[in-house]
Formats: structure tokens, sequence, C-alpha cells
């Protein structure tokens, strides 16, 4: 009863990097770099997995998964942040603000359970090479994609839909660079104890159990590639799932740092940076990461430089040749 005096929040200010203007140009050439590396690496990631037959195996589906969520999260909050840094009011709207946290948290949770999926793949290749076929079919590989997607985009609906039931009339400043829970609900002045049970318990089942589900993972991937005797074989072994436990490990630790930690040694530089880390820069790093170390990557873009090669070489002779016989023709 007593929010009825107050002013209804209509929408909210990002603080962002408003503290650092001296360097707004340096930071706008900074995430812009950031932001299209990213859509340049994904895109060519994606592009190669689709026309490239080589690469129709069940993990570079799930990295196709990958990279368009590395792309939709990197876009839901890299250029409202770079328009930020020169725009004087910094703010956008309630109903903006929600759509913005509901396709980051759906990205975000995304991207855990896929990273869960790869390592899944990565188990049963290493540990069950025999079985893997008929394991990691192409059935079972839709089935666990569209569940990524599906509880992800359930799981950003029930928070949204929490959020969208509470009442913000007091401050409507949002230190933060974009919409996220923790800042949202210390600004509403409604009860928001439900929220917070809801992200506890989801967050444990979710959050923990996709790491659960990688670590265990990585364990019998780990006694599996100790027991091979040979070096060569223990290195050929470690190779394939060495680019996505560095992903999992930008991905997860960062995100870890941000939300894992007791309020009492809170840091909002800290806290910046991480969130930075999982936001921008491992979605930019991640299509890099695997190119560098994978051979099969590498192969498909030669093969797709050398396939344009010659289509550029044969449009290139076609035109000659057309320009001499009009020539020749004309010529008589």
């Amino acid at each position: 009863m007593g929010t009825k005096n107050h002013t209804i929040v209509t929408s909210f200010i990002l603080l962002g990097m408003s503290d650092l203007p001296e360097h707004g140009i340096i930071l706008f050439l900074v995430f812009l770099a950031l932001y299209l590396l990213n859509l340049l690496g994904n895109i060519v990631m994606t592009t190669l997995i689709v026309i490239d037959p080589h690469l129709k195996t069940p993990m570079y589906f799930f990295l196709c998964n990958l990279s368009f969520a590395d792309m939709c999260l990197a876009t839901v909050n890299v250029p409202n942040l770079m328009a930020n840094l020169f725009s004087k009011s910094k703010s956008i709207s309630y109903s903006g603000c929600i759509t913005q946290m509901y396709f980051f948290l759906a990205t975000g949770i995304a991207e855990c359970f896929l990273l869960s999926a790869m390592a899944y793949d990565r188990y049963v290749a290493i540990c069950n090479p025999l079985h893997y076929t008929m394991v990691m079919n192409r059935k079972l590989c839709s089935l666990i994609v569209a569940g990524c997607w599906t509880i992800s985009s359930l799981h950003s609906l029930l928070h949204t839909l929490l959020m969208s039931q509470l009442t913000f009339c007091g401050p409507n400043t949002i230190d933060h660079f974009f919409c996220d829970l923790p800042p949202l609900l210390k600004l509403s002045c409604s009860d928001i104890s439900t929220n917070e049970v809801v992200i506890f318990i989801e967050g444990a089942i979710i959050g923990c159990g996709t790491f659960l589900c990688i670590l265990i993972s990585y364990i019998h991937i780990l006694i599996t590639i100790l027991s091979v005797r040979s070096a060569e074989g223990r290195r050929k072994a470690f190779s394939t799932c060495s680019s996505h436990l560095i992903v999992v490990t930008l991905y997860f630790g960062s995100a870890y740092f941000t939300y894992f930690q007791p309020s009492s040694s809170y840091n909002h530089e800290r806290n910046r940076v991480m969130t930075v880390m999982y936001t921008v820069v491992s979605p930019m790093l991640n299509p890099f990461i695997y190119s560098l170390r994978n051979k099969d990557v590498k192969g498909a873009l030669r093969r797709a430089i050398g396939r344009n090669d010659v289509h550029i070489r044969i449009s290139v002779t076609e035109t000659l040749t057309f320009t001499f016989i009009r020539f020749w023709e004309n010529s008589r």
C-alpha cells in the first residue's frame, strides 16, 4: 500500500563505464573490435561447419550451436554498452530492460548446457570409441540441442515472469552495463524472497549440474588418457578435448567469480572485469580457440579458401575469354 505514494519506474539508467569518461573513445574501439571479431569468428566457424562434409559430426554440430549462442550473447549486451559510452541519458526502458535480461539469461544458460553436452560427447569419443557412432547418433544430438535451447528458454521465461511481477518505485540506477538479475532485484520495492529462492534453487540445479556433468566427464577422460601406454596416444587423446577444456575454464571461471562470491568480498572493478570476460571476451575467443587448435577446422578453412580461389580463377578466365571473343568478332 505504501508504494502508491511513489512514482512507478518506467525506465532504468545503466551506469556501465560512466566512471571512466576519459577513456570513452578507447573503450568504444576496444568493444567494437571485440564484437566484430566475435561476429567474424563465429560466422566463419558456423559457415565452415555447414558447408564442409568433413565437419558433419556431433562435436561440430554442438559447436555450431555454441557459435550461435556466442553471437547472441554478445549482441544482447555489447551494442547497448557501446551506445551508452557516448549517451548522456544512458537510459533503457522497462520493457527493453526485461527483454535484455530474458535473452541474456537464455543464451547464457544455453552455453552452459551446450558446453556440458560437448563434454559428454568427448567422454563418449575417448572412453567408449567403439560405441561412439551408435551412442552419439543424429537423433540423440538433435534431442540434446533441442533440450538445451528449450530448458534455457523456459528458465529465462520463469525469471522474466517473476521479475515482471515486482514493483520498482525507488531509485532506477543500475550499477552495471546491462540488465541482470541481482542489480534489478536490489532496486525493487516488492518482496523478492520468491525470486531469491528460485535463483538459488535453479542456480544450484542448472549451474552446478552442468558443471558437475563437465567435471565428471573430464575425470573419466583423464583416467582413460592416463591408462594409454604410448605418449603419442595420450597426446592425441588429450588434443581432442583441450580446446573445449580451455573454453569451459574461461566461461565457468569468470562466471564463478561474478556470481559465486560472498557479498563481503565484493569488488566492483573485479566484478566488472569478470563480467566482461564471460559476456564479451570468452564468446569472442571461442571460435579462435577451436580453429587454432583443431586440424579439422584448419583443413575445412583451407578447402573453403581453395574452393573460392578456384571459382575466382574460373570467373576471371571466363571474363577474359568472353572479352577476347567479342574483340575478335568486332575486329572482323
